[in-house]
């Protein structure tokens, strides 16, 4: 199904049934269907909303590069084109730092039960003085290659080196989604967790290395009402890796335990 949302169409499914309404925010450059089979297993018991972000899945892209904000205001503005006035959030990657903004506002036409985030990101990484060095290199490099005289010298060498640099989802995203990407890694949300107050469900694998673990760390202890679940010898996708286990400790705490 789609519908429109600021102008542009936004593709999403239902599937279960129930009196709770379980909404899933999907990780960076995913399709929500990425999340079926953890959809099956909670739209046995609630009904569960899946949708494409804008620049996403099967949904338009934005015309322009959007902040995490804006993906907030996007996310109001579906829940109410839907008329969901209650939602449970259940978010990985990407997706948890727009459930993080968005419980974090002091005044919200939605009101959120509990929170499941997964793998999330919010949380800038450290700074080590290699990054440092490295990040200062590339700045240089850049600088230089812009300049017209050296790139029509060197086209070709400058064309291959740029594209060899940032990860694969830099790499993989359009120009507006480039972007949008660079302002969301470098968008810190830590001083924003004291201000989410409901439950919160935190699901990580011990070996993610894009949402290491200490940012696990860091987000239950500054959550006012957190608990965290490792998922052992899993990475980022950790519910997709051990799904058994992943789907168990998530029943149980949308269920009302912790």
């Amino acid at each position: 199904m789609t519908t429109e949302v600021f102008g542009l169409p936004v593709y999403y499914k239902i599937s279960g049934s129930g009196d709770k309404t379980v909404v899933m925010l999907q990780g960076w450059g995913t399709k929500c269907e990425l999340y079926d089979s953890l959809a099956e297993v909670i739209s046995e018991r609630f009904r569960v909303v899946q949708f494409d972000f804008p620049g996403f899945g099967y949904s338009a892209e934005p015309d322009k590069p959007w902040d995490v904000k804006q993906y907030t205001d996007f996310l109001i503005a579906f829940l109410k084109e839907l008329d969901i006035s209650e939602v449970i959030f259940i978010a990985h990657s990407f997706g948890g730092r727009v459930a993080i903004e968005t419980a974090s506002r002091s005044e919200l036409p939605v009101s959120i039960d509990r929170m499941v985030l997964m793998d999330s990101a919010g949380i800038l990484p450290v700074r080590t003085k290699k990054s440092e060095f490295r990040v200062k290199r590339y700045k240089i490099i850049k600088k230089i290659t812009s300049l017209k005289p050296v790139y029509s010298m060197f086209t070709d060498l400058i064309d291959d080196w740029r594209g060899r640099q940032g990860s694969e989802d830099y790499k993989n995203a359009s120009p507006v989604m480039k972007k949008t990407l660079v302002m969301a890694v470098n968008y810190d949300q830590t001083a924003l967790l004291s201000s989410v107050k409901m439950p919160v469900l935190l699901v990580w694998g011990d070996g993610d290395t894009a949402t290491p673990l200490r940012d696990a760390y860091i987000m239950d202890e500054k959550l006012p009402d957190s608990r965290l679940r490792i998922i052992e010898n899993t990475g980022h996708f950790s519910f997709l890796e051990k799904p058994d286990e992943a789907d168990r400790v998530i029943m149980d705490f949308l269920k009302g335990g912790m």
